[in-house]
């Protein structure tokens, strides 16, 4: 099998001073990405405003998404669908928190 076709979300996983962010598979319609968290938050008034869906699935650890009216807890295998220009951002991570998000139309 090619090995850009097959992975372990968990594998690698090491603390770092800033996010990492990993894509697995992108194409024209759908990008896939493994996000790697330690304790990051987004910055003062910075808000994520995507003209893509978002499939968020939380892998491991926790964390706190603010949106402009209500804030989400997410814990292991949690996940949420962020609609198109929902603006929201990260308010908590916890230490070596996974992520793997699905961006498409």
């Amino acid at each position: 099998m090619n090995k850009e076709l097959f992975g372990n979300l968990k594998a690698d996983i090491k603390p770092a001073d800033e996010e990492i962010f990993e894509t697995i598979f992108k194409n024209k319609t759908v990008k896939i990405e493994r996000i790697i968290s330690n304790s990051q938050i987004s910055p003062g008034n910075f808000w994520y405003d995507q003209d893509d869906y978002e499939f968020v699935l939380l892998i491991e650890g926790e964390a706190v998404l603010k949106f402009e009216d209500e804030t989400i807890k997410l814990q292991k295998n949690d996940y949420i669908i962020i609609e198109p220009h929902k603006k929201h951002r990260v308010a908590y991570t916890s230490k070596s928190a996974v992520w793997l998000c699905v961006f498409f139309k």
